[in-house]
């Protein structure tokens, strides 16, 4: 007898149940993280933030909206002290293709592009002429076009790439030399 009682005090009582909770059916939104501050890891974009901006300039898509690209590029902008370029074009274009080619071909002028600017494709096409937006910039004459944006989304130039491909009698392409003063001229100023 004495052993039952031994065994029934130290035996694990039944869980009490918690009472019930009523069931919150209000409308759960998902948090929104503010762009503009740096991530709880560091002073770094998260890993969607990269790849949204690496879609960027990933090809001239018809089906983008530019309007929200350039606003992730305004951040990514802001966030990292740089200009943005509308590289103005389409995949049936060859000169941009060139220049993409010349561009990933070319280690400095990559690197120099990355650290300064966020660059970011604008489809031009049948498909997509993108009218709406593009009406904000000076008329373009021949593509690709580039528009040099400060942070904040303001035109600061307008270029017209002829004036950056090689000379007559050179293989055909861009001038590794105006293409890069190009990109010096309108790299944001360095600072104090």
């Amino acid at each position: 007898m004495i052993l039952v009682g031994l065994l029934a005090a130290c035996s694990p009582s039944a869980p009490t149940a918690a009472p019930a909770q009523p069931l919150d059916t209000s409308e759960q939104k998902p948090p929104v993280a503010d762009p503009g501050e740096p991530v709880a890891s560091g002073n770094t974009p998260a890993a969607a933030d990269i790849a949204a901006v690496a879609a960027l300039n990933a090809q001239f898509d018809p089906g983008r909206d530019p309007v929200a690209d350039l606003a992730t590029a305004k951040v990514e902008a802001q966030r990292g002290g740089k200009r943005i370029v509308l590289d103005v074009g389409g995949e049936w274009c060859s000169w941009c293709h060139l220049m993409d080619a010349f561009i990933e071909g070319d280690a400095e002028i990559r690197s120099f592009r990355d650290a300064h600017f966020v660059w970011m494709k604008v489809n031009y096409s049948e498909d997509n002429e993108n009218t709406a937006f593009l009406s904000q910039f000076p008329a373009i004459k021949g593509y690709p076009h580039l528009f040099v944006l400060d942070a904040d989304g303001t035109l600061l130039h307008s270029q017209f790439t002829g004036e950056l491909e090689a000379d007559k009698g050179q293989p055909k392409g861009y001038d590794r030399t105006r293409f890069f003063a190009f990109m010096k001229d309108w790299a944001p100023p360095k600072a104090p």
